[in-house]
């Protein structure tokens, strides 16, 4: 009998769990994988299977809102070692966390040692009774647990000279926490921009910040003062979902019918294969078209409509009772050894047409001049800041700062 054997379910479910993480690059330091491999994270995750809690891609939902979405989890175990390493931490670190669970305040307690400081924040008393508790349970009770809005709460608990790191481990769309970070300190932040989110790594770079490393990521969103400002309209008794960001009032009647209604179809030509990246597609439609917002569909239910390009974080232009979103279709030629998606574009309402061409239009110019360049690069302002504007990018206002995208 091997030695992995005669270990407790749990204890080899981390095993097997460290050992993707390191595989797959996302724990890359010592500490890192020390974390991993010490904290218990079935404990903070009881309501899920032994198995699911140690799945090295999935989240853990811990709670849903009275809709059905979550409204807080257990980030997927990738994305936290892919931030716990952003945030470079030593023995003797402070560190703020924005949004509470508990497993990753144990993470962050075990990294930065008896000598370092965690003070992990969150809005819902459910969520910071069930983090104090578990933390308790397991060893880690001198993390500081507060309850509150995090656009505020953790000011009078940042130690002298600030903190060395802040993670975010709820999706924002600004960030009020700069002047709580200690020279030479990081923010690891889920950012939305434009319905697009990223996990950026902030550095301050003189009088704004450089956002590092960006990542697709997904995470619950914030609540409180930061709240998202979406407009939300949902279709066809809860299967359709649109998302714009800030702009002009929705007509959700208007977008009902036409989704009931005919439907423009157009086929760009544009392909990508299994596993081959197209997320900067999504950065380009957003740099050009103010109308860029975000389509689900419930993949359960069948509305009769095209598939959706992605299942998550699907592009779309959108106005006031029209919309079109991307699709994807296996081209004609699938049967070659590599198959490969072609991508097009669906649009409903009065504007519809237009709507497809445009994104037909986005595509297109995407795949001929930008799809094999490197990322944009973004840095963060203050709002009351005037970065020069981009020759090709943009930037995206919000109400504390200003996030600039630049294409080289």
């Amino acid at each position: 009998m091997t030695t992995d054997a005669l270990l407790p379910d749990a204890a080899r479910l981390r095993a097997t769990m460290v050992a993707a993480l390191k595989e797959g690059a996302w724990i890359r330091s010592p500490w890192v994988e020390a974390a991993f491999a010490r904290v218990p994270r079935e404990r903070f995750a009881p309501e899920a299977p032994l198995a699911a809690a140690y799945s090295a891609q999935d989240a853990v939902v811990t709670k849903r809102g009275q809709d059905g979405r979550a409204t807080s989890s257990i980030s997927a175990p990738w994305l936290q070692a892919n931030m716990l390493e952003a945030a470079d931490l030593r023995p003797g670190a402070k560190v703020l966390e924005i949004g509470s669970g508990g497993y990753n305040a144990a993470l962050l307690a075990e990294i930065v040692g008896p000598d370092g400081l965690v003070v992990t924040v969150d809005i819902d008393s459910f969520v910071t009774e069930r983090a104090a508790r578990f933390l308790a349970e397991t060893g880690y009770a001198h993390v500081k647990v507060v309850l509150g809005d995090a656009e505020h709460a953790a000011d009078e608990h940042t130690p002298q000279g600030g903190f060395d790191a802040i993670i975010v481990t709820v999706g924002v769309y600004d960030v009020p926490w700069g002047h709580l970070l200690a020279p030479g300190g990081r923010m690891i932040v889920p950012l939305r921009f434009s319905t697009i989110s990223r996990s950026f790594t902030f550095v301050r770079d003189g009088d704004h910040f450089l956002g590092l490393n960006p990542t697709v990521c997904g995470f619950v969103p914030v609540q409180g003062a930061g709240k998202l400002p979406d407009q939300e309209p949902v279709l066809a008794n809860g299967a359709v979902r649109l998302t714009l960001e800030n702009g002009s009032p929705l007509d959700v009647a208007g977008l009902e019918q036409a989704l009931a209604g005919d439907r423009t179809e157009l086929w760009t030509g544009v392909t990508a294969g299994r596993g081959e990246p197209f997320d900067s597609m999504h950065l380009w439609i957003a740099t050009v078209d103010d109308r860029f917002g975000m389509f689900w569909q419930d993949p359960d239910r069948d509305c009769g409509i095209p598939r959706p390009a992605m299942r998550w974080y699907c592009p779309m232009l959108i106005t006031r009772d029209s919309f079109a979103y991307l699709t994807i279709r296996t081209p004609r030629n699938g049967e070659a050894a590599e198959q490969r998606w072609e991508f097009g574009t669906c649009g409903y309402g009065r504007a519809g047409a237009e709507l497809a061409h445009r994104l037909y239009d986005h595509v297109q110019t995407w795949d001929r001049h930008w799809r094999d360049h490197p990322l944009p690069t973004f840095t963060l302002h203050s709002a009351d800041a005037a970065p020069p504007a981009p020759a090709v990018g943009r930037i995206f206002r919000k109400r504390l700062t200003q996030l600039v995208m630049t294409w080289h």
